[in-house]
């Protein structure tokens, strides 16, 4: 089924082991990863539905909340289709250009998310410590750039890996995971993959000085809070879904480069397929549900469109 001499593209498939010790319940995963799959996508289409319906909401925090749950709905799409046919097979295979498609997929939704929620820290900012600036730097124009910026920056950023990934001449086809993933394919490599090492450790950065940026905004969001009852009301209302929001993000997002770098092998395979999507799991159920229930604004919106219906 594979070929293992010259480049990459002479690998056919790729087998997909993460699902090995599950084969006796299979029907039983299936039945509740479809379930939470299309909760998923009920809760961010409905917030999403919400910010567009409602003009109310056409303010800059509420779009970039929009934004996340249309990332959201990408990223799933990119784990659970295939992970959903897989469950109902008894081969787990994937295709050399499915899984390029895959891993761009995952890794476009991962930076997307953090740089979505870098232009919230900013916006938070403007709007608590310079607030009667906030309508002149945060023009419809602006808030425009940011959303391109949240979603061409990592596409963009998706460029050089893919290059030096599909450069390599592979070894093997056998990725210990339930879906691709790009460290997983590299280390198949029958040749030197220092480059590939670099521009990970370069992208690493890079979102590390946007996790820092995220900090020091916080940091002086919570010392102009704290002056006033006000202020601190402010951002338990409007901060507070988005730190929990960026905290449970990095949190598994975290786990998982920690896990797919220096993971052992002897760790049970659940525990192991659990934190390969804990990201693709927390955050896309998490964001609407804080969003949606805590912020006031977006929960009486939804009850009167409910009402109306």
């Amino acid at each position: 089924m594979t070929s293992t001499v010259g480049n990459s593209s002479d690998v056919i498939v790729f087998t997909l082991y993460g699902l090995n010790e599950t084969k006796s319940t299979k029907l039983l995963f299936f039945a509740f990863t479809l379930q939470f799959y299309l909760l998923v996508i009920f809760l961010n289409l409905t917030l999403v539905a919400t910010v567009l319906l409602e003009k109310s909401l056409h303010e800059p925090m509420y779009i970039f909340i929009c934004n996340l749950s249309v990332n959201s709905l990408y990223g799933t799409a990119g784990l659970y289709p295939k992970l959903l046919s897989d469950f109902l097979s008894d081969t787990h295979v994937i295709s050399y250009i499915a899984c390029l498609t895959q891993i761009f997929v995952i890794y476009s939704f991962l930076f997307c998310e953090f740089t979505t929620l870098t232009v919230m820290a900013y916006d938070r900012y403007v709007a608590i410590c310079k607030p009667l600036e906030y309508h002149a730097v945060m023009t419809p124009l602006r808030v425009f750039k940011f959303l391109l910026i949240s979603w061409l920056l990592p596409f963009s950023d998706m460029i050089i890996p893919a290059v030096l990934m599909i450069r390599l001449p592979l070894c093997g086809s056998h990725i210990d995971k339930l879906y691709c993933e790009n460290w997983a394919v590299v280390k198949l490599s029958c040749v030197d993959t220092t480059l590939n090492n670099l521009s990970g450790y370069i992208l690493l950065f890079k979102y590390t000085l946007q996790f820092l940026f995220i900090v020091y905004s916080y940091i002086l969001i919570i010392k102009a809070c704290v002056k006033t009852s006000e202020g601190r009301s402010k951002f338990m209302q409007t901060c507070m879904p988005h730190l929990i929001s960026l905290i449970s993000f990095m949190a598994t997002f975290f786990f998982d480069v920690m896990y797919t770098r220096y993971g052992a092998r002897n760790v049970p395979q659940a525990l192991r397929n659990i934190m390969a999507v804990e990201f693709l799991v927390i955050p896309p159920l998490l964001n609407p549900l804080i969003y949606g229930l805590n912020l006031t604004q977006i929960r009486r919106t939804l009850l009167k469109l409910c009402n109306k219906r």
